[in-house]
């Protein structure tokens, strides 16, 4: 129940809930127990037993179940003795039908407060999952499968709720049922109900058994269908390669194997669900049957301490018995699968956030004169070094390109600077202050990021361009047509209101990459981290975009990262990377002129 307090946590305030919930409740048991205790008078009606009270005196108010008892048989009592057998009848079926209606209004209003509950307590849950997901660091994604992130706000948030659900009615209205229940019955016969009761330990049994296979179960089918919306979201996201490929075929045997999984897991998990239940049933029916055995042996040989109409009176309250303890039962194998998805949930709330401000970090106003990176190393896993031993500086102003073969650090370089990871060794310095002594915020609004694909969001192209800002139309305008996006946007059927799709679908690769530049024009940073945003484009995107870069790079701290040495020409300092060292530096006429380098091998290859 660790998971259960935890969760509750996300509900605050409780007294709005608990306190409402805990009253109705008990009002709604109560009126519902007592439609079945006025059968008793009604068969006494019907078979000329009913009898005046020797003495019809209205009871003085006390709080208890006696009080009802005699208030009742006060007004029995006076509907016989004014009204004849008719008038009591009358008089019994009006108090059925007052009991029964007030049962269910207590029932409709708890419900009402329990739905709020779950709704108010889920949304928080799901809130809190979300924010803890978008601040853990790109190492916790690049672990991570997609489909398994969303799954555990969506999916396994619902089977919170519906646990929940299940938990408040199997704690209070169906408790608090069962207890008025067993009180009915000892009052009616202490004797007969201690027999009855076999049943009570046997199914907990039973239900305990099932409980822990059914929590393994539960986490089963959810992780299944993480990785069925894992291949939805990979599917989908790629389906012009799937087509381009002719992959349908692969795809979908993927998919059918994933579903499959998913199916026999769910299968094996309903079943223990489903098992508990009618085993409780059985037993409950099994007592049932004793009872009327037992105790209609007794009623036969006038030797019982319940007249006829009592005993058939208690034979179908404790047939009620039954159903509150079925969704009992029911609702313990529903919460094994809430307690199963609340550990997934807390395990992503309780990962720990690898980037993180420091106590007291500073804020960091401005740029004023460069960036360092001093001895830095970086291993991504333990033991596997990506970055060995860099160092360079980045003065203002200047234009710093780092170029290389593939898997040689460069990307990583790039995500060191706006702090994306903290290096294993050395540090990283802007205007001679480690990174990890400012805040986060206050360092990355100082910095605007291309990279070579393009993230757009299924939104308006004025909303992707004034992403993150708060930017007037004219100033939208403006930084569209310094990185040359204007002509194209106006073009499109609703201008800068067109909706470009998920992911910018609607609009081609340069299109896309001109927009993120307009981006970051718009945000206005002091220093650039270009990562290889031209390189997938053709000629004429890649000259449209080219000058939109040059526009964008005037007057600011540039770190390039680039596969077409075209286009780093003009770079202040290049730096050549190979197996996370920097083996070559200088200018780009400086480097051509070694005969055995790296760069000039590359160069020569690209002409």
């Amino acid at each position: 129940m660790k998971i259960y307090w935890r969760i509750l946590q996300y509900a605050r305030p409780l007294s709005r809930y608990v306190g409402p919930y805990f009253f109705t409740s008990l009002l709604g048991s109560l009126f519902g127990v007592l439609n079945f205790t006025l059968i008793q008078p009604l068969l006494d009606v019907l078979f000329g037993k009913a009898q005046i009270p020797a003495k019809l005196v209205f009871p003085t108010f006390r709080f208890d179940a006696e009080y009802l008892v005699d208030l009742f048989q006060y007004y029995f009592g006076n509907a016989i003795q004014n009204y004849g057998k008719l008038g009591a009848l009358q008089f019994v079926c009006g108090a059925i039908l007052l009991c029964v209606f007030l049962a269910n209004v207590f029932r409709y209003i708890s419900i009402r407060i329990i739905e709020n509950f779950k709704a108010h307590t889920v949304a928080q849950l799901r809130q809190a999952v979300f924010d803890n997901a978008i601040r853990l660091s790109l190492s916790f994604f690049s672990n991570e499968r997609k489909g398994d992130l969303i799954a555990r706000v969506t999916t396994d948030v619902q089977e919170i709720e519906n646990s929940l659900g299940r938990a408040f009615s199997a704690l209070f209205k169906e408790l608090f049922t069962l207890i008025f229940y067993f009180v009915t019955l000892f009052a009616m016969s202490v004797k007969l109900t201690f027999f009855t009761l076999v049943v009570i330990p046997l199914s907990g049994v039973i239900i305990g058994s099932l409980a822990k296979k059914l929590k393994e179960s539960a986490s089963e089918v959810q992780q299944r269908l993480s990785n069925i919306i894992g291949v939805l979201d990979e599917t989908f996201g790629g389906i012009r390669v799937v087509k381009g490929f002719n992959a349908e075929k692969v795809i979908k045997k993927r998919f059918e194997n994933e579903n499959q999984s998913y199916r026999h897991a769910l299968l094996k998990m309903v079943f223990r669900q489903e098992l508990a239940p009618p085993m409780s049933e059985f037993m409950g029916v099994s007592v049932v049957a004793g009872i009327l055995l037992y105790g209609g042996s007794m009623v036969l040989s006038n030797n019982f301490e319940l007249s006829p109409s009592t005993f058939v009176t208690y034979i179908i309250i404790f047939s009620q018995v039954l159903r509150p303890a079925k969704e009992i039962s029911n609702a313990i194998s529903g919460i094994q699968r809430g307690v199963a998805s609340g550990e997934r949930i807390m395990k992503l709330i309780d990962t720990p956030i690898e980037v993180n401000d420091k106590p007291g970090a500073s804020q960091i106003h401005g740029f004023e004169n460069m960036i360092e990176v001093k001895n830095v190393s970086f291993e991504y896993e333990k033991g596997i070094p990506v970055l060995q031993d860099i160092s360079f500086k980045i003065k203002k102003g200047k234009t710093i390109a780092l170029v290389g073969s593939s898997g040689g650090g460069k990307s990583t370089i790039a995500d060191l600077i706006p702090r994306f990871y903290d290096p294993t060794q050395g540090k990283v310095e802007i205007d001679g202050v480690d990174l990890r002594e400012v805040t986060t915020k206050s360092l990355r609004d100082l910095m605007g990021i291309v990279t070579q694909e393009s993230i757009l969001f299924n939104d308006s192209i004025y909303n992707n361009i004034a992403f993150g800002t708060e930017a007037t139309e004219e100033q939208v305008i403006a930084a569209a047509k310094i990185a040359n996006a204007h002509q194209f946007i106006i073009e499109q059927n609703e201008g800068y209101q067109t909706i470009i799709g998920d992911r910018g679908t609607k609009l081609s690769g340069g299109q896309r990459q001109r927009l993120s530049i307009a981006r970051a024009i718009l945000k206005n940073p002091p220093i650039l981290i270009l990562d290889e945003a031209t390189s997938a484009l053709d000629t004429e995107s890649e000259k449209l975009v080219q000058e939109a870069l040059t526009n964008l790079m005037k007057n600011r701290t540039t770190l390039v990262i680039a596969h077409r040495l075209s286009t780093i020409q003009h770079a202040d300092e290049i730096l050549v990377l190979s197996g996370g060292k920097i083996i070559e530096r200088g200018t780009h006429d400086d480097l051509l002129m070694e005969e055995k380098g790296f760069y000039r091998k590359l160069s020569l290859m690209q002409n």
